[in-house]
């Protein structure tokens, strides 16, 4: 038997289930002799794969001792800290034969023998850490398992509920966890330069949304989907985003590019939809650059126009024995209810619980400017559901809303707004359905029907209930940016978080953290704080060497430009531009820069104050520029090139955290 592949004839690109044995993946390297190498695949805690080179065994003795007897590493090789100690560091990397394998190929090594490119067997993996599985993916696993199980206990435990929804508990044959992501990038050509003010322009006269693709956007747009459908990801779209301009032909003869673009694929299992996410985004990455131009999905790489986000869809279904699938978020009558209790349960869980939730989505200082009024990025834990049952819409400035399909009950879900692409989204999506289970129990304990759910989850803030905190509002149908003040929302929704450190005291200091994460195994308390351990260091190390530095270049480029011939108001202009750069960076005899404070606060490890002075170096580094564009643009004399670059022009995709305002 062949390794067989999900487009038939010639190379195999993903390797097919009954095929993911000792004896396969030798059957394999004896009929494809390009295939050279197997990685094993795993993610740590900070959301970052493994990939190695092993040759591919040739017997069948050889691929079982390396599927089953695992692959040394240590920690200094992942991101385990806590876990993987000095003294303590082996970790073992172990195949998993339920996940998609898939051959990835390297067009640039051919092999002499069959003139085809070598190719490697990308095999998901987890992590072990002695008798612990502590990797990301191991944690989704261990989530979908407990949170299906729990559900199929809850649907016999309330037959009322499921006989509701049509289903007799005794004919479930699987309960589906189903996830999707949609993945937003940057691409553009190296070195090109675009003026910031023009791509606020352009996002605000959403002249690029959904726009033609041209020249070579549009063959890395269509190879990736290409691409993506061989390895089985089933792509359902791909286009334009709202950020960008039109590509121009530079003097040399060559195309400047600076668009944004999204790919979408379909539903799949929670943890197969984490894999998907990885495989697309380095699979996109490498089809834009054989084509010479850059990726990025940074959350935020150019302030002041759109970032990029990763909406997550998140439902729960089960599949019957007859082969009819029901999904649970549905109600019996979709033209009478928006959900069914098992729905409502699921949304106020995740409401409830998004404070601790929150630390696994958004956990870097890119992340936190992308969660900004203003772009359709949400702030506030607050969901919309519709103006009215019969009329499914759509709010874009809410964290998690309703989608659904009045003739389609199958499409019932959640699209949670807040990931990007650099989520870790192993965790994430595994702290959402556990926060989800939990309102759910309640829920279904309550007895209430889906008419009085709803009207808990729609409660004036100040309003009592049974679940969900009385001093907060869990849903409007309005924009939230526009119909309240930033004071209101912070008093209806909760004060959002706004650092790494934030983030993470919410996480530590959350009374249900350990009740809710930890239940049957999922996550643990190791685990908890390791990855805060490890998402702390890395907000530290960007601060410090990263984001310091990329705002002191800035400063610098904030020069004076007029000379003797300019006014009273040219000179008080500057004077103000003078007093910000030396507070933001020049240190005195009696006196310490801003910047200064900043690196002592993390060198003293003071996580709070590097957090109170991060938020202050924003601010007066948006004012900063704000006061810069102000003083030039009223220079009658200079030219627009002499307006300093950095601040007016985009020369390069910015570093994570780095503020660059229109």
């Amino acid at each position: 038997m062949t390794a067989r592949t999900t487009h038939g004839a010639g190379l195999p690109y993903v390797i097919a289930p009954d095929e993911r044995t000792a004896e396969g993946l030798a059957r394999l390297a004896l009929e494809h002799p390009n295939i050279k190498f197997i990685s094993l695949v795993a993610v740590d805690l900070g959301g970052n794969e493994t990939d190695e080179r092993i040759p591919i065994p040739h017997s069948t003795k050889e691929a079982a001792a390396l599927l089953d007897g695992g692959v040394q590493t240590d920690g200094s090789s992942v991101v385990l800290p806590g876990i993987a100690t000095l003294n303590n560091a082996k970790v073992d990397l172990f195949a998993d034969r339920e996940a998609r394998w898939y051959v990835d190929y390297n067009e640039e090594n051919i092999d002499e023998e069959t003139g085809l490119p070598v190719g490697t067997v990308m095999i998901p993996a987890f992590l072990r850490h002695g008798h612990q599985w502590v990797d990301s993916r191991s944690v989704l696993k261990r989530a979908e398992t407990v949170v299906s199980r729990r559900l199929m206990e809850l649907l016999n435990e309330h037959p009322r509920v499921a006989r509701a929804l049509g289903i007799r508990p005794n004919q479930v044959e699987r309960v589906l966890l189903t996830t999707a992501t949609e993945l937003e990038f940057w691409v553009r050509t190296p070195g090109s330069r675009v003026e910031v003010e023009r791509l606020a322009v352009s996002q605000a006269l959403q002249e690029q949304y959904w726009k033609p693709t041209k020249g070579p956007v549009r063959t890395g747009l269509e190879r990736s989907l290409e691409l993506l459908a061989r390895y089985g990801l089933e792509p359902e779209m791909g286009h334009k985003e709202v950020g960008g301009v039109d590509a121009r032909v530079s003097g040399s003869g060559t195309i400047d590019v600076m668009e944004q673009m999204e790919i979408d694929w379909r539903f799949s299992t929670a943890l197969q939809a984490a894999d998907n996410e990885l495989l697309a985004r380095t699979m996109i990455d490498r089809v834009f650059a054989s084509l010479g131009l850059e990726v990025t999905f940074q959350a935020k790489p150019i302030e002041g126009v759109a970032g990029n986000g990763e909406h997550t869809h998140i439902s729960m279904a089960v599949r019957l024995k007859d082969g009819r699938t029901v999904n649970l978020f549905s109600p019996p009558r979709m033209e009478q209810d928006f959900l069914s209790e098992i729905g409502w349960g699921a949304i106020m869980g995740l409401l409830k619980h998004w404070e601790a939730v929150g630390a696994f989505v958004t956990c870097s200082t890119d992340a936190f400017n992308r969660l900004k009024p203003g772009f359709e990025a949400p702030v506030c834990a607050v969901a919309a559901f519709g103006h009215n049952v019969g009329l499914p819409s759509r709010n874009r400035s809410v964290l998690a809303g309703l989608v659904r399909d009045l003739s389609n009950p199958l499409a019932t879900r959640f699209e949670v707004r807040a990931p990007n692409p650099h989520t870790n989204s192993y965790l994430a999506i595994a702290a959402m359905y556990l926060a989800m289970l939990d309102g759910i129990e309640y829920a279904l304990a309550s007895g209430r029907s889906s008419k009085d759910l709803e009207r808990e989850c729609s409660k004036a803030a100040g309003e009592p209930a049974a679940y969900l905190r009385p001093e907060r509002a869990y849903r409007s149908e309005a924009d939230v940016f526009e119909h309240y003040t930033q004071e209101e929302r912070d008093r209806l929704f909760g004060k959002p978080p706004a650092t790494v450190h934030e983030t993470l005291q919410n996480l530590a200091a959350y009374p249900e953290r350990d009740r809710l994460f930890c239940r049957d195994g999922v996550f643990t308390p190791a685990i908890i704080e390791s990855y805060s351990l490890a998402m702390r260091a890395k907000w530290r190390l960007e601060l410090s060497q990263r984001i310091i530095p990329a705002n002191a270049e800035i400063v610098r480029a904030c020069r004076r430009l007029h000379g003797e011939d300019a006014d009273a108001l040219d000179e008080q202009r500057w004077e103000a531009i003078q007093a910000l750069r030396l507070e933001l960076m020049k240190d005195t005899l009696d006196r310490r820069s801003l910047f200064t404070r900043i690196r002592e606060a993390i060198a003293a490890e003071d996580d709070a104050e590097t957090s109170r002075l991060q938020l202050e170096m924003n601010q007066k580094m948006q004012e900063l520029q704000a006061r810069y564009r102000e003083y030039a643009r009223n220079l009658v004399d200079l030219a627009p090139a002499e307006i300093g670059t950095g601040v007016v022009e985009v020369h390069q995709l910015l570093p994570a955290g780095l503020t660059v305002s229109p």
